[in-house]
């Protein structure tokens, strides 16, 4: 197929700062054919692939975890008008079927997931890169919620995993980004008005890609 002409945006910011819930809120502004949502969630290696630490735990938060000359190859096809399917990742959670996911070339492509400006051949991908922060306790208590219910992680183990895991690497390669980021928006209580304002440009950017 032909190269397609696609805005890409990348959603970035420490776990639990609300990517998920920001890009679900932006696309509800546009059309299904109008955004393709692509998570660094469904990229992560197999489990047996995982670095573990000193107490025998997989530490899904490291650069490492991610399998990301897949993401990029995706993004690339997108971008030239294909189609990409993916396997929905699991983490630990026993008996559950892996949904088959597939994703659709759009004039909009959001990336979302923690080292999206991290690995700087995705980064070169972006048209736009958007971090979101929020405080700590915030943060924390969001991903103790999704590991619960997503992850199948009770409260010592998220517990444990925020301490030793995400912390350190958010602190050490992701926090510095955010001062390359285009916008930076911070999900403390509301982010309303800021998703207004890029669903906005967005439907400006897209008038103008039409009439080109």
């Amino acid at each position: 197929m032909a190269m397609i002409s696609t805005f890409t945006i990348g959603i970035t910011g420490g776990s639990g700062s609300g990517k998920t819930f920001f890009i679900n809120e932006l696309s509800s502004h546009f059309k299904s054919s109008q955004v393709c949502l692509l998570s660094q969630d469904h990229y992560y290696k197999p489990i047996h692939l995982q670095e573990i630490d000193e107490r025998g735990v997989e530490n899904f938060d490291l650069p490492e975890a991610i399998d990301r000359e897949r993401l990029l190859a995706d993004i690339q096809s997108l971008k030239k008008g294909n189609s990409v399917s993916l396997k929905e990742y699991t983490f630990n959670k026993s008996g559950v079927i892996p949904a088959m996911y597939t994703f659709r070339p759009s004039p909009i492509l959001i990336i979302e997931g923690l080292f999206v400006q991290y690995f700087q051949e995705i980064e070169k991908e972006l048209d736009l890169r958007i971090f979101i922060e929020a405080k700590d306790y915030l943060k924390l208590s969001r991903r103790i919620s999704r590991d619960k219910l997503e992850r199948g992680y009770d409260v010592h183990d998220v517990l444990y995993r925020y301490e030793h895991h995400v912390m350190p690497v958010y602190e050490r390669l992701i926090e510095p980004l955010k001062h390359q980021a285009d916008l930076i928006i911070p999900n403390n209580s509301n982010m309303k008005a800021a998703l207004n304002i890029v669903a906005d440009a967005l439907k400006v950017q897209l008038q103008n890609s039409n009439k080109a």
